[in-house]
């Protein structure tokens, strides 16, 4: 159901579009990672400087809060020769209910939702192609099984017993960078379109913002007492789905999947009752620590609720707890459930209007124009978005993905 908030209905698409010169996309990362320009916003002033040195805008009452989901190698080239070339973009397990983790460790066949590339030129029922693996190869195979509003279920199969499916996409696939790249993907992109904590596989498109941070900004967090924690939010495909919709009330937001464990919520609860400002490194961040809030109010407000699952416009109309009560009935579900942790999925769809809860502080890069990610910010910024993208703009800072990026403080006026 869509809310009723008045300044939703009077936003439109076009409220978040701006001129991006061809020249300001990054098409390739800096050689130093924190070499990157950091635009820091507060209080109505801009300053200029690199990530190499963030640790002088933090304190030590901040809680810096990562997403540490690892980056797969998800698109799939068939060649079946000059000028036909089919890409399989492989999105999530077709059962969104199965943890993307033991998906990716599944023997012998896989059923996945993806995109199709070139799909005029598939003629045949299956597509096969053999894989070098070491001193061996292997046969992989591809059949379209169901086709979806914006996508297709594909049968992917391949005849090495012992490979799980992350050793099949990482021998034969390639790192998904964003379509706005407009080159392609080369072996050192695995490097360097992956954060250096990357642990969890899943995600399709990498949060971003963690690929400016090096050793030496982590050393620099310990040695001011700086504390921070991981979680995982799978990136989806979706995070470049562009809006279409006039009105953004129309917009259909993608849902990601969300690895929720008892640990961390517990950390979180305790940096709150410290009255620790928290830091959301990357929109990805932002979006997992804001929907758990949710989840917890939606604990609180139906304690038989067995799905923690956030719709794209339920945080308008859930009553609201405490921060610390929301942790908490979270916490206890977690309890009563006798659990440590568990899979979630979040469609939570962030724009002005929206009353932040967990993130006092937000570390991301410099979106696309008309994007969902410009509405976040915006509504991070209490609608002044457009005075540090055109700083930046002007500025010569590098922007999307492989680019520079900021540091914001949430308007919570």
């Amino acid at each position: 159901m869509i809310p009723e908030i008045p300044s939703l209905a009077a936003l439109h698409a076009d409220d978040f579009d701006y001129d991006l010169p061809q020249h300001q996309i990054a098409v390739e990362p800096k050689p130093d990672r924190d070499s990157s320009k950091l635009l820091v916003y507060k209080d109505n002033a801009i300053i200029e400087d690199t990530y190499h040195n963030i640790v002088n805008y933090l304190d030590a009452n901040h809680f810096l809060v990562f997403n540490n989901s690892k980056v797969v190698q998800a698109r799939l080239q068939f060649d079946r020769g000059v000028g036909k070339k089919i890409e399989i973009f492989c999105l999530e397990p077709a059962d969104k209910s199965v943890d993307m983790t033991l998906a990716l460790q599944k023997k012998g066949q896989v059923e996945w939702r993806c995109f199709v590339g070139n799909l005029k030129k598939w003629k045949e029922k299956v597509l096969s192609m053999q894989i070098p693996i070491g001193k061996d190869f292997f046969v992989l195979s591809a059949e379209l099984l169901e086709k979806e509003y914006d996508s297709w279920v594909v049968q992917l199969s391949w005849d090495k017993e012992d490979l799980v499916f992350a050793d099949v996409l990482e021998a034969a696939g390639k790192i998904p960078l964003p379509p706005y790249i407009e080159r392609e993907a080369r072996d050192d992109d695995k490097i360097t379109y992956q954060t250096i904590y990357a642990k969890d596989q899943g995600s399709v498109a990498a949060p971003t913002a963690g690929l400016h941070f090096t050793q030496h900004v982590f050393d620099s967090f310990k040695n001011k007492g700086i504390v921070y924690e991981y979680l995982t939010l799978h990136v989806g495909a979706g995070t470049f789905k562009p809006v279409k919709n006039t009105l953004i009330k129309e917009h259909q937001m993608h849902d990601e999947q969300v690895l929720i464990e008892k640990r961390f919520l517990e950390k979180l609860l305790q940096q709150v009752l410290q009255g620790n400002k928290i830091v959301a490194v990357g929109t990805t961040s932002a979006r997992f620590l804001e929907s758990i809030y949710w989840m917890g109010c939606k604990v609180g407000a139906d304690a038989n609720s067995h799905s923690l699952d956030l719709g794209q416009w339920e945080a308008y109309s859930i009553p609201e707890l405490t921060v610390e009560n929301s942790l908490r009935k979270l916490i206890q579900f977690f309890t009563d459930q006798k659990i440590e942790k568990l899979q979630a999925r979040t469609s939570i769809m962030i724009v002005p209007g929206y009353n932040w809860k967990m993130a006092d502080k937000l570390v991301t890069n410099f979106h696309q124009p008309k994007s969902t990610l410009v509405m976040l910010v915006s509504s991070f910024l209490g609608g002044n978005w457009k005075v540090v993208y055109n700083y930046a703009l002007n500025n010569d800072f590098r922007f999307l993905s492989y680019g520079d990026g900021c540091l914001l403080e949430v308007n919570r006026s």
